[in-house]
């Protein structure tokens, strides 16, 4: 059994993509015929001419443009008040997110999470 070298093998598979790529190609174009044909069919039908449809095609390619540029910037966000607060060590959580450690530990020692409710 022989070895194949790189450059043998390198090649083998450059041939086999050209084939693929071709193939490919054949079978867009195969495919491509049916659709002109219907679309000539509907330009027929509606007495559509080839400047039409060129004017439509370039003021969509223009108007998707702008579009994009006139997006508008994210608006920051608003700080959260404080609803829990630790009577020890004044720590405060927003009751938003990952409860804190201090919260939880609390919460397994039995206490309620309402017991560090901040009075309004």
């Amino acid at each position: 059994m022989t070895r194949d070298t790189y450059s043998s093998l390198k090649q083998k598979i450059e041939k086999e993509i050209l084939k693929l790529q071709k193939q490919a190609q054949a079978l867009q174009t195969k495919q491509r015929g049916p659709v002109i044909t219907s679309i000539i069919r509907s330009m027929r039908e509606y007495d559509i001419t080839p400047e039409e449809i060129a004017e439509a095609f370039n003021k969509k390619a223009t108007r998707s443009s702008p579009r994009k540029a006139t997006a508008k910037p994210a608006t920051p966000k608003r700080p959260v008040a404080a609803k829990y607060r630790h009577p020890e060590t004044g720590a405060t959580w927003t009751g938003r997110g990952k409860a804190p450690r201090w919260i939880t530990t609390a919460e397994t020692e039995g206490q309620n999470r309402n017991d560090f409710l901040i009075k309004a």
